[in-house]
């Protein structure tokens, strides 16, 4: 049975392997995670610009339409027909006046009310359904909606704090800094990680492996640990945020501290170095922010690429990473190219995202055999969860797991949060 009892410590430090294998782990994150108490990022007023303009989505495992209304309103809802349960949109785009079921062609509009049915009244006086029968009871389910200029995120339960109140003040500043302009759409690509969804999510949160695994990043100064930077959580150390300025160290010392750590830093060379040159956009010197959302959002920053990546469940054993790609509707055609050049590192086959998918998989092959068995997250100290102003650390991941044991009710006594 899963339960408090799991943790062998009281600070995350400790992750028991079980927890990203478990079939009643992953049923009980549905429910009361990505169906509970938070906020999910559903996409960008962008993408949905003019009336009838939808996108499908999902929130965890639940799939979810999000759609413009005639009157300009935003409106997300559950993508499963009352029927019999199909889903009602397959598309990933598009426009229309209103979404029909293709299995029995039951219609709703586009703020989810159910308009008709065919043979309602059945047919020569025989079958359909009975008179009584309530058509406002039977629409597509609404989701709550908030943004945050232009960011879209929905939420299925109506006791819920403010979105504002959920994300706290560091991750609402980013976030703003991030849509400071309005964004257009570059556009888009998935990637399909054969291991559990947990995994991607404490990735993104993990300083400590981008300047050892992704050589690229670590050899052309684009992420480096000697960099100033560090982490910065809300007040529940459930988001979190990685940042590092620009030309804050130097490769001599980057050269030192990874050649004594005996890691390779120097070895690949670049015929394109216009690939890698970071255009100073901003007042700050930042050119790494990365922004986690708790349960399963992540806004990106490296260098000039600009991207909001969701982490999509598929199962114990699966997870999708969708990712959108940005720029600014005001960028000129040689930035929108820089953008475009940049977000060759991400994605797929990309020279740094190939590499987490890799790692992620292997991790979650090897630990599937021995479930009691823990991981060890102890950089930048155990104990206390807190910001740090170094990226030698893993504690945001400590966060995560923190808040995620109070969602699934097995938060220890005494636990750190």
């Amino acid at each position: 049975m899963l339960n408090a009892a799991i943790w062998p410590t009281l600070d995350y430090s400790r992750v028991p392997y079980r927890l990203y294998h478990d079939p009643e782990a992953y049923q009980r994150e549905q429910e009361r995670i990505f169906r509970g108490p938070t906020w999910s990022f559903l996409g960008l007023e962008a993408e949905v610009p003019n009336p009838g303009d939808f996108r499908t989505t999902y929130v965890g495992d639940t799939p979810v339409i999000v759609n413009r209304d005639t009157d300009g309103a935003i409106h997300a809802l559950v993508n499963r027909c009352a029927h019999r349960g199909a889903m009602v949109r397959r598309e990933m785009s598009g426009n229309a006046g209103e979404h029909t079921c293709i299995y029995h062609q039951w219609c709703y509009g586009l703020d989810g009310k159910l308009n008709s049915i065919p043979f309602r009244r059945g047919i020569r006086g025989q079958g359909g359904l009975d008179p009584g029968f309530d058509m406002a009871a039977h629409g597509l389910r609404k989701l709550r909606v908030a943004s945050v200029d232009g960011a879209l995120f929905g939420t299925l339960v109506d006791d819920v704090e403010p979105l504002e109140d959920y994300l706290g003040a560091p991750v609402l500043a980013q976030l703003r800094r991030l849509f400071e302009r309005p964004v257009t759409i570059l556009g888009y690509n998935r990637q399909r990680i054969r291991a559990n969804w947990k995994l991607y999510a404490e990735n993104t949160r993990d300083n400590y492996h981008a300047s050892l695994l992704h050589e690229f990043l670590v050899t052309f100064g684009l992420d480096r640990s000697t960099q100033v930077g560090g982490v910065k959580m809300d007040a529940r150390h459930r988001h979190n945020i990685t940042w590092a300025e620009a030309e804050s160290d130097t490769a001599e010392l980057a050269q030192e501290a990874y050649g004594a750590a005996r890691v390779r830093s120097n070895y690949l060379s670049l015929k394109e170095p216009e690939l890698v040159r970071f255009r100073r956009e901003r007042a700050d010197p930042l050119n790494i922010a990365i922004t986690s959302v708790f349960p399963s959002a992540v806004f990106v920053q490296i260098s000039n690429s600009l991207a909001v990546r969701q982490i999509r469940p598929r199962g114990v054993d699966e997870v999708e990473i969708f990712q959108t790609m940005l720029g600014y509707a005001d960028d000129p055609p040689e930035l929108t190219l820089h953008r475009l050049r940049q977000a060759n590192l991400v994605g797929p086959a990309g020279l740094v995202s190939m590499e987490d998918g890799e790692a992620i998989e292997i991790a979650h092959r090897a630990s599937k055999p021995d479930r009691d068995s823990t991981t060890v997250i102890e950089l930048g100290g155990a104990g206390v969860i807190s910001d740090r102003d170094y990226r030698v650390t893993d504690v945001p991941l400590r966060g995560f797991w923190s808040y995620y044991a109070e969602l699934l009710g097995i938060e220890p006594a005494g636990a750190v949060r």
